[in-house]
């Protein structure tokens, strides 16, 4: 992210205070910010806390208006790679669905080629209008422009109901996606279907055999996905996080609960990743009460769990791409290729789980993609969103 340059259209709204959070961890992470505030968004947030978020200042109607060397909003329409509009409120809508532009965001958007994120703020009556739906509609058949949100929830004039503007946490990847597909929806009209988390086998209801994994990398593989114009469903096992909106999610425990789903949803999928981290075994016998600890068995008996991949692989049509994971230590090429070929898999993921930063329950990874074909790229270390997109390109190229 170091060095992208991202401008931020900063709207008339009480939602303005999140962009804060989002200007505040883009410039931490070394992207560039560049802010511009609607004369209704300086009621809410003031420039000079903006410029300071950014470490750069803040332009205003204001600015538009001074002279300079060459036109603003030519100059910022020009530096962006990705243009952020949040809080969209519903009058800034109604001027980029009829192009027009009587302020500096509404100029600088006309005079951008860059991808374009929305993230639309209203009471859920405004939001609700026919006139709003229209103008959201018309605005979102033209290619530059993507959405993210807007959720339900409880909106600042204590109305319950759609309309609240995406949280940073949602916004974020988003930009981090357009930056690196540059807007492109490459998996428009795909279905990708993929499995997260660690499964978790149960002795009793409170006891069971389970795994470190978290489940972050199925995440960033959905968001990836869902970024670059696929349908998306995920089958995930218990997890901490929030399903992003857009998103067919089901949640599962068991491998073979998993199993059942991810049988479920193949035939309707493309592309098929097993990213979760599915157990071997599981106890021979379960308990449907909590086992007192002196009746624990000292010697646990142990019984396979079905290998859910191997099945897949077995349904598989000529059309369909299935790539598995191996989570390894050590020498994480050799068994990848075992699994690879021994499963009938088109790809897989080779990542090692003994490096700091990597694997389990880290929010980076690293790996090395292998194909049936004999391909093999390393992946160095990054964010589990940036190896997402990686593993989407490999995908795609091959």
């Amino acid at each position: 992210m170091s060095g992208r340059r991202v401008l931020i259209g900063i709207g008339g709204g009480i939602a303005a205070y999140k962009v804060c959070e989002v200007i505040s961890t883009l410039a931490k992470s070394g992207v560039e910010v560049r802010a511009i505030l609607t004369d209704a968004a300086c009621q809410f947030i003031t420039p000079l806390t903006v410029a300071t978020l950014s470490r750069h200042p803040a332009y205003t109607d204001e600015d538009f208006w001074q002279p300079h060397k060459r036109p603003l909003h030519i100059e910022l329409g020009e530096w962006a790679e990705v243009f952020v509009i949040a809080p969209l409120t519903a009058n800034t809508l109604g001027k980029l669905a009829y192009g027009l532009a009587d302020n500096l965001l509404t100029n600088t958007v006309l005079a951008s080629t860059c991808p374009v994120l929305l993230a639309p703020a209203m009471n859920t009556d405004m939001w609700e209008q026919l006139s709003v739906q229209r103008n959201w509609q018309q605005l979102l058949t033209d290619k530059r422009y993507h959405s993210v949100g807007p959720g339900a929830g409880l909106l600042a004039c204590d109305r319950v109901g759609a309309g609240r503007m995406a949280e940073p946490a949602e916004i974020l990847p988003t930009i981090a996606s357009l930056l690196h597909a540059k807007g492109k929806r490459d998996l428009a009209g795909k279905r990708v279907l993929i499995s997260a988390g660690g499964t978790r086998e149960h002795l009793d209801p409170v006891r069971f055999i389970g795994n470190p994994s978290t489940g972050k990398m199925g995440l960033a593989l959905a968001q990836a996905a869902l970024h670059r114009g696929a349908g998306v469903t995920l089958v995930r096992a218990p997890a901490a996080w929030d399903v992003p909106l857009g998103v067919q999610a089901i949640s599962v425990t068991s491998a073979k609960e998993m199993e059942q789903e991810m049988r479920s949803h193949f035939s309707n999928a493309d592309v098929i990743i097993m990213s979760a981290a599915v157990a071997d075994v599981k106890p021979a016998e379960y308990s449907a009460e909590k086992l007192p600890k002196r009746l624990l068995p000292t010697n646990l008996p142990l019984e396979p769990v079905p290998d859910i991949v191997a099945e897949l692989a077995t349904l598989k049509k000529p059309h369909q791409k299935l790539i598995g994971f191996a989570a390894q230590t050590g020498d994480i090429v050799t068994p990848a290729l075992e699994k690879l070929h021994k499963k009938k898999l088109d790809a897989i993921v080779a990542n090692p789980i003994d490096k700091p930063d990597s694997g389990f329950g880290s929010d980076n990874n690293q790996a090395i993609f292998l194909d049936k074909q004999g391909h093999k790229v390393e992946i160095e270390p990054c964010s589990k969103l940036q190896m997402a997109h990686y593993l989407f390109d490999f995908i795609i190229s091959y």
